[in-house]
């Protein structure tokens, strides 16, 4: 039986016919839509998110702020663009936090950039609520039964974004170095920054 991939979803394919359509009548040109997707996907996040985990790991007040008013924290490092409440949960040895948004796919796009394909889908949404652990297991992340887990639903008031632990090993780096570290996915809560000497495996 032959296999037939699954149909794009009805938002990607409206969203791609409008971009056709912007382009053929000269409204648009495909140089300028790469050239916003490459600034969401490098320039704006999820390198962004990066410097502000870094930031805290570094920063004791930073981060106390961070922990207290993210969206205020961020603008601190004249990070602009946040439009929605953010707030940073941190990840420690007896809790671990991840993110979701149950209703579609609310993201802290100004500091994360743009969302993964599979943070929009419904199987992540449904199940990271039902059964986080084992979620978390298929991204190759098996926690300790003593670690709680905390799964935070994003919506259109609020953004959440997770402060990752910061891996043991790196003591002597800088703040950018410390940033290199720093995954979108650990921001998501579905990844833990990996220690440096494996971060370039």
């Amino acid at each position: 039986m032959a296999h037939h991939p699954e149909p794009e979803p009805y938002p990607a394919l409206r969203t791609r016919a409008i971009e056709s359509l912007l382009i053929e009548k000269g409204l648009l040109s495909t140089d300028a839509v790469d050239a916003l997707v490459q600034a969401y996907e490098q320039d704006i996040g999820p390198l962004r998110g990066a410097r502000v985990v870094a930031r805290a790991w570094v920063d004791p007040t930073f981060k106390e702020r961070l922990l207290a008013d993210g969206s205020a924290a961020i603008d601190e490092l004249g990070l602009e663009g946040a439009r929605n409440r953010l707030v940073v949960v941190e990840n420690t040895p007896t809790v671990h936090n991840m993110v979701v948004c149950t209703l579609c796919s609310c993201y802290p796009w100004a500091v994360l950039g743009l969302p993964p394909t599979w943070y929009k889908s419904p199987p992540y949404r449904a199940r990271a609520v039902i059964e986080p652990r084992a979620v978390l297991k298929e991204f190759g992340l098996d926690l300790d039964d003593a670690v709680e887990v905390r799964v935070w639903d994003s919506s259109a008031e609020v953004r959440y974004m997770v402060l990752p632990e910061r891996p043991d090993g790196s003591e002597g780096l800088g703040e950018a170095e410390l940033a290199g570290l720093v995954t979108r996915d650990a921001m998501i809560g579905v990844a833990r920054v990996r220690a440096p000497a494996l971060a370039g495996r």
